[in-house]
């Protein structure tokens, strides 16, 4: 990795003042009653990451109520990888919000960028 580079990823990596805590929900087969069962098993936990949101609006009308609007994107490592259907734990700023990746990640040499929508279910 260039010098530059190396810098900058230092510098993005010291904004990081949250913590992510990937889960995914696996289907696994108990030995003993041979039964298969769904399970949450975490992936990887305490990553340092970054919350931001952007596109903050107070609400948004429409036919049959308000709701508010919030785009929410997380920075962390382009070393890690996080599968589409992840739930996505984060603590900053002493809250803890559970999210799920929307979409493709956007891998930088310094930083990965991933939008997030708040988790519901499992898809």
């Amino acid at each position: 990795m260039k010098a530059a580079q190396k810098a900058a990823r230092k510098a993005i990596e010291a904004t990081y003042f949250g913590t992510l805590t990937v889960t995914v929900h696996q289907t696994v087969k108990d030995e003993k009653t041979k039964l298969t069962k769904s399970v949450d098993v975490v992936v990887l936990q305490d990553e340092p990451c970054r919350l931001s949101f952007e596109k903050m609006q107070t609400a948004v009308q429409s036919e049959s109520a308000a709701t508010i609007v919030q785009g929410a994107k997380i920075f962390v490592s382009p070393d890690i990888s996080i599968k589409a259907g992840s739930k996505l734990t984060v603590t900053q700023d002493n809250v803890t919000t559970d999210y799920t990746r929307s979409g493709e990640s956007a891998i930088y040499p310094t930083h990965q960028e991933i939008m997030l929508e708040l988790f519901k279910e499992y898809a």
